[in-house]
């Protein structure tokens, strides 16, 4: 299906943009694991809109992934985002943990590892993650932090409470990180989701995992999703984005030659790195601040 692109908003100059590099130990003192700093992006000067969280894949490493991806981030600062790369513990990896092996006796691996990454929640013995270390835990975290170091950036605005608040609050994200913000907006009414070739996650070898098929708490015009033609598990992907309603206007097959066909799989980063794609970016990030 045909869609309109935005039109182009150039990036604000680097001057601007205000960089925090914030450790998950300074938001709270019990983290010790997943260490990687969280990266803090805001435009100076600009009145705060809707929050962008980045969510890195296996091995993202924050501040390669801010290097990465800093076209994409760059485009949702220049359209009125802040953004957070936000570190977790990101390996292994969900298909590291859910073996095929593991699937035949367990098909709900899957959800049982993302829910325990995600939310803290004692669902599997299979990853050692414990309760502060859950991404929705250390999102908090660090919002209060922020809240608090810097009164004046109004950084309070994305709390509820002591919660956060989820409605002004985008969930992004590659392979891992792009599952993660999917499995949260299922569970939780979120300001949007951009899934950046989110996963492939399976109940068996040919079936993908029922987490999918759930109903969700974020309507489906708040969703976005986008993967390669040529990555490895292209047509799981698209499965699991048909399966979680996603909007056909909304999915973006991604077809412009890749940047490094000889790595181990070519295609499955272009669709968050690659400038190529700042159109779709900004139908996405646009699309979503006027929900």
């Amino acid at each position: 299906m045909a869609v309109a692109l935005a039109v182009a908003v150039p990036p604000p100059a680097l001057a601007a943009i205000d960089r925090q590099v914030v450790r998950p130990s300074d938001t709270d003192g019990t983290i010790s694991a997943g260490i990687e700093p969280y990266i803090v992006y805001s435009v100076r000067g600009d009145a705060p809109g809707p929050l962008l969280v980045f969510i890195p894949g296996t091995g993202g490493e924050t501040p390669k992934t801010a290097k990465t991806e800093q076209a994409f981030i760059g485009t949702a600062l220049a359209h009125g985002y802040r953004v957070i790369v936000l570190s977790y513990i990101d390996t292994p990896a969900i298909a590291q943990v859910c073996t095929k092996r593991v699937l035949a006796n367990d098909p709900a691996c899957a959800e049982q590892v993302r829910q325990k990454r995600a939310f803290g929640d004692d669902t599997t013995a299979r990853i050692n993650d414990a309760p502060q270390d859950a991404i929705v835990h250390r999102l908090t975290a660090l919002i209060r932090y922020l809240a608090a170091h810097d009164a004046g950036d109004h950084w309070e605005q994305y709390l509820a409470g002591t919660r956060l608040n989820w409605r002004a609050i985008v969930l992004s994200g590659q392979s891992q990180g792009g599952g993660m913000a999917a499995y949260i907006a299922k569970r939780i009414a979120i300001g949007g989701v951009i899934d950046f070739s989110g996963g492939w996650d399976m109940r068996s070898d040919d079936d993908i995992a029922s987490w999918y098929s759930t109903p969700s708490a974020t309507p489906p015009e708040r969703w976005y999703g986008t993967y390669h033609v040529d990555e490895k598990f292209a047509s799981a992907i698209a499965a699991s984005y048909r399966a979680m309603g996603i909007p056909a206007s909304h999915q973006f097959p991604l077809s412009k030659p890749v940047r490094h066909p000889e790595g181990k799989n070519p295609g499955h980063g272009e669709g968050a790195s690659n400038p190529v794609y700042r159109g779709i970016w900004e139908t996405m990030l646009t699309g979503l601040a006027r929900h």
